[in-house]
């Protein structure tokens, strides 16, 4: 008979009590992790590589990615890993690049036609203080000696340190201006990765060398090297060594490191992976990597972290001609 509807068997409702679990069991499971591939655009060894190689760590073990992996490649301060990251990755959104105040020095140095306008930045992640370092065996002993050699031969005191026109060059040449020192005379040697300047450094190849605290820590707490001074307003707590304000120079500087996306993206792929270092910030891994490192937590996000972005950018821009290093 027409409009007759039978009722249910007891296999139909078994049937349909299977599929209601199996849909409540999906709706609870929790949304996919992306995988991601995070560029370090420098050497094993330094600041960059550490910062990808955490960040892989952490978004693995806190659940918020499935699988990281981190590819390196080095040059020109970053400049060659940026270039072909957003010439491969337009519209990637499980592509990742770090750097910082590093890059932003490097672009304008190497005239790269490449800038961070090309990618999706994400988040400022951390924030370090430079550090200048003798081997132990040096006669140097404070930064006072050092500035009075600089003083004498500006050409003889050799510096090893990151990229040219990134954070370690611009340290030095506020330094030599500060001391009353030509800053073009600085004889700064330009390492592509940590890796190389702390071998450069330990081997006696250069006077001094300077870098983030955290790439040094571990060699001055051993006693090879000696720590002269660091680069920040106030002495860093846990760290025995005077500002260079202390000793007598006017000079701070605080490296950043950044993370990210590739170009062409979506306002709703941007938000997605924001929210994922929104949540990678607040987590109980990446506090520790913070606390281990000796890397301030200067996280900043979004529309704010993009205005932040510009300003250094054009900051950047006026230190490095008053130094010489751009026209």
């Amino acid at each position: 008979m027409r409009g007759f509807s039978a009722a249910p068997t007891e296999g139909t409702l078994v049937k349909h009590t299977l599929l209601a679990t199996i849909f409540a069991a999906a709706v609870a499971l929790p949304a996919y992790a992306a995988d991601y591939t995070i560029m370090a655009p420098a050497a094993p060894g330094g600041g960059w590589d550490q910062t990808a190689r955490s960040l892989q760590t952490v978004m693995q073990k806190e659940g918020i990615s499935g699988n990281v992996q981190v590819q390196n490649v080095p040059g020109a301060g970053g400049t060659i890993g940026l270039a072909q990251f957003t010439g491969q990755n337009s519209g990637n959104p499980n592509a990742l690049i770090v750097g910082g105040y590093v890059m932003v020095g490097a672009i304008l140095t190497n005239k790269s036609p490449v800038t961070l306008k090309d990618v999706t930045p994400i988040a400022r992640l951390t924030g370090e203080y430079e550090a200048i370092v003798v081997p132990t065996a040096s006669d140097i002993k404070t930064m006072a000696d050092l500035v009075a050699k600089l003083k004498q031969d500006p050409g003889s005191v050799s510096w090893g340190g990151g990229s040219a026109g990134g954070t370690d060059h611009i340290a030095v040449g506020l330094i030599a201006k500060a001391a009353g020192v030509d800053p073009t005379k600085i004889n700064y040697v330009a390492f592509s990765g940590g890796g190389e300047a702390l071998a450069a450094i330990l081997g006696g190849q250069v006077t001094a060398g300077i870098s983030g605290y955290g790439e040094f820590e571990s060699q001055v707490k051993a006693g090879q090297l000696r720590l002269l001074a660091v680069s920040s307003d106030k002495r860093i707590e846990g760290v025995d060594a005077p500002t260079l304000k202390e000793s007598g120079l006017d000079v701070a500087v605080e490296n950043w490191r950044m993370v990210a996306a590739a170009p062409g993206l979506s306002a709703e792929q941007t938000a997605a992976i924001t929210a994922d270092f929104d949540k990678l910030s607040k987590s109980a891994g990446w506090q520790e990597i913070l606390k281990t490192k000796g890397w301030a937590n200067t996280y900043l996000a979004g529309d704010a972290f993009k205005a932040q972005l510009d300003k250094d950018v054009s900051a950047t821009e006026t230190i490095l001609k008053e130094i010489g290093l751009v026209q």
